[in-house]
């Protein structure tokens, strides 16, 4: 069950589980963490620490922790709480795969009170087709509809 209070659009909430917690706390997310999972991943490789510093600050972010407070996990959600929400950067440490914590991430995010009734979520995937099609995603119905401005290069080689 969520605890927590609404500032804002965004609930800062924490559930907690088998000794795990996830929450949607800024002040408990280590940047170190998220910055050096994304800038090694196939989706960021390269990106600035300053970018993700700026990506977390302008989203509603999800923190997985274990019991004694260090961060395992994270996603972010990029919203305007009203009509459509991007989920990216959704990761488990290696070490802590298989446990189910992804899974759990992902209910906690679709149950989140701020992004309640949202038309439309978005999200891309290279491999993990099959857990985000357990909450609802599918591969989009008119895609020649949709559009992009797509600049890998953008973070530079590493």
């Amino acid at each position: 069950m969520p605890t927590g209070r609404m500032v804002d659009s965004e609930a800062m909430i924490e559930y907690r589980r088998d000794g795990f917690v996830i929450s949607t706390d800024p002040g408990r997310l280590n940047l170190d963490t998220v910055y050096s999972f994304l800038t090694n991943c196939y989706w960021a490789q390269g990106i600035p620490r300053e970018t993700v510093a700026r990506s977390i600050e302008h989203s509603l972010c999800f923190g997985v922790y274990d019991g004694s407070g260090a961060q395992l996990g994270f996603a972010r959600v990029v919203t305007d709480f009203a009509t459509v929400a991007y989920l990216g950067d959704v990761f488990i440490l290696e070490s802590h795969r298989g446990r189910g914590l992804s899974k759990w991430l992902m209910e906690c995010i679709v149950q989140h009170p701020a992004l309640q009734n949202l038309r439309r979520w978005i999200l891309l995937t290279r491999e993990a087709h099959g857990l985000y099609s357990q909450f609802g995603f599918t591969p989009l119905k008119a895609p020649e509809r949709y559009m992009e401005l797509h600049r890998p290069d953008v973070y530079g080689t590493v």
